[in-house]
């Protein structure tokens, strides 16, 4: 078994002068950073009184589960001689609140639309979106199943 080690650093920068005084008293901006990439500008949902204009916790795990299914599909399409041309997906995810404030993702679904060179691709192109969900290591993560609704498409030859 291999095992393979990530850092990440997170720093607060909602320190209006009065720390978390209460509830209203702090903004909830972050700076997320790994080592020799740009940095990832965050804050909580506006929900919970979040900037709107940065990316929060709960879009970073839907994205994260999609592009590793995306990154584990084109894998397995190249294995398997499945030429895909373009690769889009439409993402969503459902968060429970509950009444203490806690919470959980209940569900995630991935609408992957995959265009690919040849109508005889398309079987197998459907299919290896199964295959990709059995070995996303994001899903493999996660308490709640990641449903996939594909939609795959082939060239048309007047493009």
């Amino acid at each position: 078994m291999k095992k393979h080690q990530y850092k990440s650093q997170v720093v607060w920068e909602g320190n209006t002068g009065e720390g978390t005084k209460n509830y209203t008293s702090y903004g909830r901006d972050y700076t997320i950073s790994h080592a020799h990439k740009p940095p990832i500008l965050g804050s909580s949902d506006p929900h919970f009184r979040g900037n709107p204009e940065r990316i929060n916790p709960e879009e970073l795990l839907l994205s994260s589960v999609s592009s590793c299914h995306m990154l584990w599909y084109l894998h397995l399409c190249s294995a398997n001689g499945v030429i895909v041309l373009s690769y889009s997906d439409d993402a969503t995810g459902v968060m429970v609140e509950n009444a203490d404030g806690s919470g959980y993702f209940s569900e995630i679904t991935l609408h992957p639309k995959v265009l690919v060179k040849d109508l005889k691709m398309i079987a197998k192109a459907l299919e290896l979106h199964h295959e990709a969900n059995k070995l996303c290591f994001i899903a493999n993560s996660l308490n709640f199943k990641v449903l996939h609704v594909p939609t795959v498409e082939v060239l048309n030859d007047g493009m």
